[in-house]
């Protein structure tokens, strides 16, 4: 009996594949996990295995520091190593980085069948290099997962051959199931200085890899009419120490800056904040899980989750340091309710994964 692939390479790819990989054993297929080692850091891969209460990976990849190109390269020569070896029926990948594209390939070119969780999700924005990786990988995948008819759309314009099932995200299903573990474990909000506070991530290169958008980003946050609360990303964090920017924001009373947080940590957060700042897609959609709920700026010129925008939950403010001050005190003055639904499913995502494998793969 061939096993399915589950392959992963990021924090969102492990929070986004668990429940997948809980669905498969509960209906007793055979699985294997992967970890490509796109993130390397025990920080942003380990961790979070460990906090989800996840079985470790059965096979996982190191890889040095080097540029995206070499990156994708060296992930599908590991990859097709190891797919010829465990020759599995069908290999799960989801999003849109460096290693799901490669993960994809690789599985493509020994034969083996894709399933591309999270199918169909465009910015429009060719400047991504994750768009380039989303859109590739729906090209070459049989089975397609779109979150939501607009991603469904979007892959019938492009007239992708695979197979196309609207499933809702499993990102909704990841909070529901992690967000009791979570209240339960987390002491996060003991080291919070504010009673209310906004809370701010910055990761994508196109945006602290720019020191003008670094700057930006760092001085809305100080302006801010409420306190932020910012997590660091270890890229983000370089960036500030290598523009000698990083002791000057440490002094800001208005922000408090946190080390790079474990998954539970930051349900956490999301949960007690006023708002949310972010240029994370992930976020966007875990904001508007039942049990979150929370109105975001995406810091970014455009999103691939336009369903969020177009429920109420978002809202794209772009980069300068006028238009997010400016739109933190509109949401915050506001106090416009939110949908209770979330636009990315109702949490049973996986489920109607797992039985559309079970209908298409012989086990």
């Amino acid at each position: 009996m061939k096993p399915v692939m589950v392959a992963v390479g990021t924090r969102p790819e492990i929070i986004k594949m668990a429940p997948i990989i809980r669905a498969l054993k509960r209906n007793r297929i055979p699985s294997v996990f992967v970890h490509c080692g796109q993130h390397y850091d025990y920080n942003m891969s380990q961790q979070f295995i460990e906090e989800l209460e996840l079985p470790a990976p059965d096979y996982a990849h190191q890889l040095k520091t080097c540029s995206q190109g070499a990156q994708t390269a060296q992930i599908i020569i590991r990859m097709e190593r190891l797919l010829k070896k465990t020759d599995p029926a069908t290999v799960l990948v989801e999003g849109d980085t460096n290693g799901v594209l490669a993960t994809a390939l690789a599985a493509v070119k020994c034969g083996i069948r894709v399933g591309h969780v999270e199918a169909g999700l465009r910015s429009f924005d060719l400047h991504m290099p994750e768009e380039h990786n989303r859109r590739l990988t729906d090209h070459i995948s049989t089975y397609l997962f779109a979150p939501t008819r607009a991603a469904e759309n979007n892959l019938k314009q492009e007239n992708v051959w695979g197979d196309i099932y609207v499933t809702g995200n499993t990102v909704i299903d990841a909070v529901m199931q992690h967000m009791p573990i979570a209240q339960k474990k987390s002491r996060i909000m003991e080291t919070v200085n504010f009673k209310k506070f906004i809370l701010a991530t910055a990761h994508r290169a196109e945006n602290v890899d720019d020191l003008a958008v670094l700057k930006n980003f760092m001085q809305a946050f100080a302006e801010a009419p409420m306190p932020v609360v910012c997590p660091l990303h270890p890229r983000t964090r370089k960036r500030l120490r290598q523009n000698s920017l990083y002791r000057k924001i440490s002094q800001f009373k208005n922000i408090q800056i946190l080390p790079p947080l474990g998954y539970l940590d930051f349900l956490v957060l999301m949960k007690h904040c006023e708002l949310i700042i972010t240029d994370s897609g992930g976020v966007q959609e875990e904001a508007t899980a039942p049990n979150i709920r929370k109105p975001v700026l995406v810091a970014r010129l455009s999103t691939e989750r336009p369903e969020a925008a177009e429920a109420g939950f978002s809202h794209v403010v772009g980069t300068s340091k006028e238009k997010i001050v400016n739109m933190i005190r509109n949401v915050l003055t506001r106090q416009r309710s939110l949908p209770q639904k979330s636009p990315y499913g109702e949490g049973n995502a996986a489920d109607k994964i797992v039985e559309i494998l079970k209908s298409k793969i012989p086990f």
